[in-house]
C-alpha cells in the first residue's frame, strides 16, 4: 500500500511532527507498507508522479527536537516563492495518488481540522479523527463547554481575547492559548506579578486565551486505541511541569506505566478518558490528559489530543508497549481502524 507520511507544517510543534513523521515511516516500512515522508508545507521537489518509487528522504533525521519551539519565520522564507497556502509544492497531488495519507501533523493547520477537512472535500482517506472532533479537542475552550455539558469534570476557567477586556482570575492559576499543544505558551501564575506577564505570553502564540484555576495533584495520560482504553501514564517532571522542554528533552521527565493506582482509581480513570473521547466524537486514536486533585481526590480534564505524539518520547506507543502492542503494530492499528471509516 502506498501510504503519505505527512508531517512538518507551521506549528509550534513542527519539529515534534517531523520525528513523529519519521518514527512512523520506519514502521510502516518495516512491516512491508511503501511509506514515505512528505512534509506538508515545504512539498516534494520533483514529479508528483515519481514521489512512490524513489528512496525515502533522510533529511528530517539530522536534526532533533530542541528545548525551544521552531523559528516558523524561517522556516516560511526556506520554501521562497509568495504563496501563503499550507500544502507545499505537489502535496495535494500525492495525497490524491495515496492508498492512505497517515497524519502525522500536530498542533495549529494539522491537528485543528482543517487539513482533514481539506481531504474530506478532495475525497482523499486519512487517519484519526474528523474535522469537526479534531477541531473541537484542538480548541480548549470548546472542549472545556463540551466537557462541561456532558458532566466531565475540568477546571474552572475564563476565557479572554486580545484587544478585549481581561479578567483577573484568583492566583495561582494556569494561563494558556486556547488551542496551542505541547504546552507551548503556557504560564503557571502564582502570584499578581506573574500574571500580566503570563497574558502577554500566551498572546504571543494566538489571539484567544484560557485562564483557568490551577489544581494541584499528579498528572496522568491515557490513551484510547479503537474501543481500547490504554493503561494510564503517570507522568512526573523533575522539575517546573510538563512544559515543551520537559516533554521532548530524555531525561526531563520520569513516566511510570502502568501508573500506580489502585484498581478502582485505574477503572475511574479510564472511564473518564471514554467520556471525553465520546463527549468530542473523537474517531481511532488519542490521548486524554488529567490531574488527579491531592485536595478531593477526583480526576480533571486536562485536555484532549486527536493526534498524540508518536515520538520515542511520545506517552501512546509506551501505554501501548505495556499491554503488548509494539511500535510497528501500533502504527499499522492505527491505518486498519482508520480504514474502517471509509
Amino acid at each position: 500500500m502506498n501510504i503519505v507520511v505527512l508531517a512538518g507544517g507551521l506549528s509550534t510543534e513542527r519539529d515534534v511532527s517531523l520525528i513523529t513523521g519519521k518514527n512512523v515511516v520506519n514502521a510502516l516500512r518495516s512491516i512491508g507498507e511503501n511509506a514515505h515522508l512528505l512534509d506538508v508545507f515545504l512539498g516534494f521537489d520533483g514529479d508528483p508522479e515519481d514521489f512512490f518509487d524513489g528512496e525515502q528522504s533522510e533529511y528530517i533525521t539530522k536534526n532533533g527536537i530542541k528545548e525551544i519551539d521552531p523559528n516558523i519565520e524561517e522556516i516560511k522564507k526556506s520554501r521562497g516563492g509568495e504563496s501563503a497556502s499550507l500544502f507545499g509544492p505537489g502535496v495535494i497531488e500525492i495525497c490524491k495518488k495515496a492508498d492512505f495519507v497517515f497524519i502525522a501533523l500536530h498542533g495549529e493547520d494539522g491537528e485543528d481540522g482543517k487539513v482533514q477537512a481539506t481531504f474530506d472535500l478532495l475525497r482523499i482517506k486519512y487517519t484519526g479523527s474528523g474535522c469537526l472532533a479534531s477541531a473541537m479537542a484542538m480548541n480548549k475552550y470548546i472542549s472545556k463547554q463540551m466537557m462541561d455539558a456532558g458532566g466531565i469534570k475540568n477546571a474552572k476557567y475564563v476565557f479572554a481575547r486580545k484587544g478585549g477586556d481581561i479578567p483577573k482570575y484568583k492566583c495561582p492559576c494556569v494561563i494558556k492559548p486556547t488551542s496551542g499543544g505541547s504546552s507551548v505558551g503556557i504560564s503557571i501564575v502564582k502570584n499578581e506579578d506573574e500574571y500580566a506577564k503570563a497574558v502577554e505570553t500566551a498572546f504571543i502564540y494566538e489571539d484567544e486565551i484560557i485562564i483557568e484555576e490551577y489544581i494541584e495533584g499528579r498528572e496522568f495520560s491515557v490513551g484510547i486505541l479503537g474501543d481500547r482504553v490504554l493503561p494510564p501514564i503517570e507522568i512526573i517532571p523533575k522539575e517546573g511541569f510538563y512544559d515543551y522542554k520537559n516533554k521532548y528533552q530524555e531525561g526531563m521527565t520520569i513516566e511510570i506505566c502502568p501508573a500506580e493506582l489502585s484498581e478502582a482509581d485505574t477503572k475511574r480513570l479510564q472511564i473518564a478518558t471514554k467520556d471525553v473521547f465520546d463527549v468530542l466524537n473523537l474517531e481511532v486514536y488519542g490521548r486524554i490528559d488529567f490531574i488527579l486533585s491531592k485536595d478531593n481526590n477526583e480526576f480533571y480534564c486536562l485536555e484532549a489530543n486527536s493526534l498524540p505524539g508518536l515520538t520515542s518520547m511520545s506517552l501512546l506507543p509506551q501505554e501501548a508497549k505495556a499491554i503488548g502492542i509494539d511500535y510497528p503494530s501500533l502504527c499499522k492499528k492505527i491505518v486498519e481502524l482508520s480504514q474502517k471509516k471509509y
